[in-house]
């Protein structure tokens, strides 16, 4: 079906199936970080709170290793046999992952078996979520009208966000509502990763009904060996370095800012854990709203303003809000400097997803926008947590603040010097 057959109808449709399915994927993804705080002693229990949590941010981390095989792995079933394959196997994958670390028995129960399963579950995870970013951000960029592809590729950030919030609001819920502190730590944590595996399964429902793109459809004549190829992607060098380094900034300031911050406010500001919880809730909530707007605006102004209005406030005042929010004691007043944080984040987080899509043709799309991208967020977006408490650790907490910085500075340096990609998309030339 082409996009002129493509009713306004179908498309919300198809773009809200592929958006649901990324929500799902990234609830499983975050409710390990969202619920870490109760199961570390789960799984490490002859340590220390701290060294509990680098146990854990460290298999986190691990599981950031196995995405850039999952971008390569599921941008190439992508490119090769179409989008919505790719979309369909990865939310099957993650399921599967859900699941092993819901039925996984404790450390006490099978020893060091259960770290290690634990470990091989975050890494089936990796892998799904991995694939699932670039393959989404194609879909999503393929299925929008060539005026508003900021605005619809916004969602895919509108969902990733909806992820953690709905892992936060489950955590809200179990919190205050129905299990006490000691019931979550005992077997309460094993409640997300059912709802998460339960998720997957209507998530994959929903993906098997969805429209392939026009895109894709367009390029059936390509050479097989051509479609999803390292050696094709391997041309495009400047496109593949432009991901890397438009990626590297951005998206340690977006792990710093949410994943991470609900340890930070418990461990350096000594909120409750109730407390950061809601904070990161309501802030995200927030910050999700904002993605469509900064979207919808890169569609009027161009994609390259909002890229260096974050590479220029990141740099300026990163290490100001943080050291701001690590000496304030008030909730209101973290909430707002987390706040200013993510305003000025929402300005990457938002166009992410079209711009890399903008950068490569079709026939190796999904593979050039997720494998790069992959490869950055393991290094950069996955170590954050782990650096972060590792400063802590020997008292030099505010180096990580000169670290995202310094990271925020190099992709500034990128953002200055490549083209707008609303006007030199590839996506005008399917």
């Amino acid at each position: 079906m082409n996009s002129s057959q493509i009713t306004t109808v179908q498309r919300i449709k198809a773009i809200v199936g592929g958006s649901i399915g990324n929500l799902v994927e990234w609830y499983d993804w975050y409710a390990y970080a969202a619920f870490s705080i109760y199961f570390s002693n789960s799984f490490f229990p002859e340590s220390d709170f701290n060294a509990q949590l680098m146990n854990t941010a460290g298999i986190f981390f691990v599981g950031f290793l196995m995405r850039p095989i999952g971008g390569w792995m599921f941008g190439s079933i992508a490119d090769k046999i179409g989008r919505k394959r790719a979309m369909t196997l990865s939310v099957l994958l993650m399921s599967f992952g859900s699941l092993l670390i819901a039925l996984t028995p404790t450390y006490d129960t099978i020893g060091i078996i259960a770290p290690a399963l634990l470990l091989i579950a975050r890494l089936l995870q990796g892998l799904s979520v991995g694939g699932e970013y670039g393959v989404s951000a194609t879909y999503l960029s393929e299925m929008a009208t060539q005026d508003r592809r900021g605005f619809y590729s916004s969602f895919q950030y509108v969902t990733l966000i909806g992820g953690q919030l709905i892992a936060l609001g489950i955590q809200l819920i179990l919190q205050k509502l129905i299990l006490t502190e000691t019931q979550l730590e005992n077997w309460g944590w094993r409640i997300p990763f059912v709802i998460g595996a339960i998720l997957s399964v209507i998530a994959l429902y929903l993906r098997s009904n969805l429209h392939e793109t026009e895109a894709f459809e367009n390029k059936k004549e390509v050479s097989e060996k051509k479609k999803g190829s390292i050696k094709e992607l391997l041309k495009y060098p400047k496109s593949l370095l432009t991901v890397v380094g438009l990626t590297l900034g951005g998206t340690l300031a977006f792990y710093t800012y949410t994943t991470y911050m609900q340890k930070f406010l418990v461990n350096t500001v000594h909120l409750t854990k109730e407390q950061s919880t809601l904070i990161s809730f309501v802030s995200l909530l927030t910050f999700a709203g904002l993605q469509p707007v900064f979207g919808g605006l890169s569609d009027k102004i161009g994609r390259r303003p909002l890229l260096l209005g974050f590479g220029i406030l990141g740099t300026i005042f990163t290490i100001p809000l943080l050291t701001a929010l690590s000496h304030t004691t008030s909730m209101w007043a973290a909430f707002f400097l987390i706040m200013a944080a993510l305003i000025i984040v929402s300005g990457y987080t938002s166009i992410n997803a079209i711009v890399k899509a903008e950068l490569f043709p079709s026939e190796v799309r999904a593979l050039g926008v997720g494998l790069p991208y992959a490869l950055t967020v393991a290094i950069f977006g996955g170590s954050a947590e782990y650096i972060a408490l590792w400063l802590k650790k020997f008292g030099a907490e505010h180096y990580f603040y000169w670290y995202i910085t310094a990271c925020i500075l190099f992709s500034l340096l990128v953002y200055i010097q490549m083209k707008d990609t609303k006007e030199t998309s590839a996506l005008d030339k399917d």
